[in-house]
């Protein structure tokens, strides 16, 4: 194992006022089928903010606009024999209604009931931060 890269990204929590959080599918680095949350890496110039908002407009095919920041996660992976230390900045958002298409990485996307998210999401980091949300925001019937 060789070196060691820092990544920072951003990513957004998209919930509908109907207490609904939009997941996404992708593939993991073994090219395996994951449930997960929008995010990516902050680009030249980008502000994490802007940077989160790009992501899920991408990833998801919504216009979202920020509610408030949420914890920042740090976790580590190895991607070809590289030991990579992530964090990303989340964000609570709101969604402000479709934009388009989601891109190519994204297989699927799935509005999942907030009691629910957690026990769909892959990744322990993500279910961490949709289970910190319930009881924490309010949601109203649409």
């Amino acid at each position: 194992m060789s070196g060691l890269v820092y990544e920072h990204s951003a990513g957004g929590v998209l919930l509908s006022g109907d207490c609904r959080v939009l997941l996404i599918r992708t593939t993991n680095l073994k090219g395996e089928p994951v449930w997960t949350l929008p995010k990516g890496l902050i680009e030249p110039g980008e502000t994490p903010e802007q940077a989160a908002l790009r992501e899920v407009r991408e990833e998801t095919g919504y216009a979202a606009e920020i509610v408030r920041p949420l914890e920042p996660v740090t976790y580590w992976f190895v991607r070809e024999g590289q030991k990579v230390k992530k964090r990303v900045d989340w964000f609570l958002m709101r969604p402000l209604g479709k934009a388009g298409e989601h891109d190519r990485e994204v297989s699927a996307i799935a509005w999942v009931p907030l009691e629910e998210a957690a026990q769909r999401l892959n990744y322990k980091s993500d279910r961490a931060l949709v289970e910190a949300l319930k009881g924490a925001v309010p949601c109203t019937e649409a």
